[in-house]
């Protein structure tokens, strides 16, 4: 049977969505002395109940829902504001604070909930089987542990584990999906944190669900010809700038996934609608700065704003046979250039690996790196965090920019760590002044937002206002970025970094 349009799943980790019945499994912020009262409740169904109705997915996975009692008023409030789900299953493991679910225009058929035995608090895996207009469709719903809290990568391995082991014993020809919070990147092959990292570089997504084969990305054309039990991950679909549908501590994240099995591109059945993986952006998901608007939790004490630290993601799926498109497709192929090759390009279109990359400067979260004393220097514009100044790297650059005439770094990931270096020969003399250096023990005198070098004038920029120094000040600069604004500038970015000498 034909349909007349694609179908939508989707996957939203809603974050917490409490009832106000102390039942003791509860985590600690979400109890009265914490003010999560049923005002609260309210405000929060209201506002998960508004990403739902607008987001208007036909299937729908969820992540942190406390139990069967507010999944019940959750669907309550969705009937009432015109946004009904007549099928729905939710997992009901004893201990857990928070369950798995399923919101489903479809009928349900059957559904299971399958055991991860790492603790009594974790979620289990939910099963369900839907008809979609005669079809049947598996969907497998995961919230995997975090990577906080002693969650280490053994852990989602086992959660792979007990998916990949129930996958194997599904008919041949079965349609399935795999969605929600699997807690990893869709590159954690290559980004696997040395802290959470006991299982010498193996991991969950790539290795045991197969969504990596020879430590690349499974791709389009890989998947048509895969075995049972491999898996494509859509999110190679978007550009690298548009990976991403959660944000801890500024660090862009790819933590919600829907995965893909061989037969979901086979013509047969339900397949999967080529390039059509979207993260949802409603507006009002995100605060006046940018970030994502979730639910506020402020000095011990709901503040009943906000709505989630996760963004859904959906993808649509047809009995029309899928279509590859590779026009549309983009290269996940990652090439080994220089510092200097980045200077000659506006924009990235594979991951650029920079190879023994030294971090010369490390302020906040942006960072100068260089390879070599006589190469480039390139800047790391707030994406420098788990970078330590003094260490070597293989790094991922996924994506670049001038900002002003300053080239930037906009992207990038940390593959490889490579030890500690002296510094010394990385940094730059005033004889070839050339933006994204880094310049030590310099003395001048300052006038005007202009640094006076014997016979160099140099305009001097100080990123606090409040460090600015008075005019004839002689400073000693310890250390500077040679940054760029419409012209080469020093760049003073802490009161560490220069002395009043005189004035």
């Amino acid at each position: 049977m034909l349909f007349s349009k694609p179908f939508k799943v989707a996957t939203y980790n809603v974050e917490n969505l409490f009832d106000a019945v102390h039942v003791g499994t509860e985590y600690d912020e979400y109890t009265k002395k914490h003010n999560w009262t049923k005002r609260m409740v309210e405000i929060k169904l209201n506002h998960i109940a508004e990403v739902i109705c607008d987001l208007n997915a036909d299937i729908l996975g969820l992540q942190e829902i406390e139990n069967s009692h507010i999944f019940t008023l959750l669907q309550k409030r969705l009937k009432r504001v015109g946004c009904e789900y007549r099928y729905s299953a939710i997992t009901h493991k004893k201990y857990a604070p928070i369950q798995v679910a399923l919101l489903s225009r479809f009928p349900i058929k059957k559904q299971k909930e399958l055991q991860v035995s790492i603790s009594p608090l974790v979620r289990n895996i939910l099963e369900v089987e839907v008809d979609v207009k005669g079809e049947a469709l598996t969907l497998f719903v995961n919230h995997w542990k975090s990577k906080g809290r002693r969650g280490v990568e053994s852990k989602r391995i086992k959660y792979a584990k007990v998916l990949q082991s129930r996958i194997d014993r599904l008919p041949h020809k079965k349609e399935y999906l795999i969605l929600g919070d699997l807690n990893s990147n869709y590159n954690v092959h290559l980004t696997l944190d040395k802290r959470i990292n006991d299982s010498s570089g193996k991991t969950g997504l790539g290795d045991v669900l197969h969504t990596t084969m020879n430590h690349k990305l499974v791709s389009e054309k890989q998947i048509q010809k895969a075995k049972r039990g491999v898996h494509y991950n859509t999110w190679q679909e978007l550009p690298f700038k548009q990976r991403w549908s959660h944000k801890f501590y500024g660090n862009r994240s790819t933590l919600d996934h829907i995965l893909l099995p061989q037969n979901m591109f086979d013509g047969r059945g339900l397949d999967y609608v080529n390039n059509s993986l979207k993260v949802f952006k409603a507006p009002y998901l995100f605060t006046k700065r940018g970030y994502i608007n979730s639910w506020r939790y402020r000095n011990g004490k709901h503040m009943a704003k906000g709505y989630s630290d996760h963004l859904p993601i959906f993808a649509f799926f047809d009995s029309k046979p899928y279509i590859a498109d590779r026009s549309q497709e983009i290269s996940n192929e990652v090439v080994t250039k220089s510092i200097e090759y980045l200077y000659t390009v506006e924009s990235v279109k594979n991951a650029i690996l920079l190879k023994d990359a030294v971090v010369v400067l490390k302020r906040r979260n942006s960072a100068v790196v260089k390879q070599t004393p006589q190469g480039r220097g390139v800047f790391l514009y707030g994406c420098a965090k788990g970078l330590k100044e003094g260490m070597k790297y293989d790094l991922l650059v996924q994506g670049i920019a001038s900002y002003r005439g300053l080239k930037e770094v906009t992207d990038v990931v940390k593959s490889k760590t490579k030890g500690s270096v002296s510094l010394e020969h990385l940094y730059h003399s005033l004889k070839q002044l050339r933006q994204n250096e880094v310049l030590k023990d310099i003395i001048g005198v300052y006038k005007n937002r202009n640094l006076y070098l014997d016979d160099i004038k140099i305009p001097i920029h100080f990123k606090k206002k409040s460090l600015t120094p008075p005019n004839g000040s002689k400073l000693k600069i310890d250390y500077a970025h040679l940054g760029y604004y419409k012209k080469l500038q020093l760049v003073i970015y802490s009161k560490k970094d220069f002395k009043i000498l005189e004035y």
